[in-house]
């Protein structure tokens, strides 16, 4: 097969349909870079797991004053020390669940609470007493969350235990959420790109059907009438797929490293590297040129025949 031959078939198909060719460019461009946008996304909640499931704790509220004055939990009144003492005990007894254990006084709680909600206007309000003592508890395995409640939950002297996990477990349902809306938007454009693609093919092979009709009277094979459609759509998909990349890599000096990272609202946040963006940056181009390549294939398959 003569390559100069193929390389002015597939020049001709590209000029000759060309808005048709934009609009595959452009579908392909918006269903890769939303497919690679949810793979860096999975990636982002995989790696903010590993990095907060590791540093979460379980908290066991101790009952104050004001707990005991209005909450059926604490009717027995406010924590006492033998129950304080007794509650630590229990939890160096836990070694095989537990790391470590700190304790919070009331004066502590207050002072993190003003760091903390400096703009609040409850800051002048609350008062230290209202505050409540607590131990944090780090876990080995945070999934073993339920043994520390079912140990502690209901106990004289103990307000609440809540696990932090589970605040981190509704963030990260949300953001999963997300993930697969996007995920099914990339659907919806990739069967878009995929009928305009079978379009653009089936118009660029009904336009020149005289031209191919001749080769296999004469006895061409049909691969050797088919490889110039089918790099044809390769081609505006690699173009697709090259947009798509320029996306990503763009989304991610801009929104990224020149946005999010910068808001110190955002700094706990670990965001994924350059290496996971460049990582998919492959996978995207081998896409945009097999999708393509593969529905003009079967595409051609009726309306080549002579």
């Amino acid at each position: 097969m003569r390559a100069q031959f193929v390389l002015s078939e597939i020049g001709v198909g590209l000029r000759r349909n060309l808005t048709m060719t934009f609009a595959v460019v452009v579908s392909v461009a918006l269903s890769l870079a939303l497919f690679g946008g949810s793979l860096l996304m999975s990636d982002q909640v995989n790696s903010m797991k590993g990095y907060w499931y590791d540093k979460v704790n379980v908290t066991i509220y101790l009952c104050n004053k004001t707990n005991a004055q209005s909450d059926p939990s604490c009717a027995k009144g406010a924590v006492t020390e033998d129950q304080k003492k007794t509650i630590l005990a229990d939890l160096k007894k836990m070694s095989a669940v537990v790391e470590n254990v700190t304790y919070e006084s009331q004066d502590e709680a207050y002072k993190h609470y003003q760091e903390q909600f400096a703009d609040s206007p409850l800051v002048s309000i609350i008062t230290p007493d209202q505050m409540q003592e607590s131990y944090r508890i780090k876990l080995k395995n945070p999934e073993q969350y339920k043994v520390i409640a079912s140990a502690f939950n209901g106990r004289d002297g103990v307000y609440a235990v809540q696990d932090q996990k589970g605040i981190l477990d509704n963030l990260f349902g949300l953001l999963n959420g997300m993930n697969w809306a996007a995920r099914a938007v990339m659907s919806l454009m990739l069967v878009v790109a995929l009928m305009l693609i079978v379009n653009t093919v089936r118009v660029s092979a009904f336009s020149r059907r005289r031209e191919t009709g001749i080769m296999r009277l004469v006895g061409a094979s049909g691969f050797y009438i088919q490889a110039p459609f089918i790099m044809e759509a390769a081609v505006a998909g690699l173009i697709g797929g090259g947009v798509a990349c320029g996306f990503l890599v763009t989304a991610r000096y801009f929104i990224i490293d020149h946005g999010l990272a910068l808001s110190e609202k955002l700094n706990l946040i670990n965001f994924i590297g350059w290496n996971a963006v460049l990582a998919k940056l492959p996978l995207i181009l081998a896409t945009s040129v097999l999708m393509p390549a593969v529905a003009a294939f079967f595409a051609l398959r009726k309306y080549l025949k002579v």
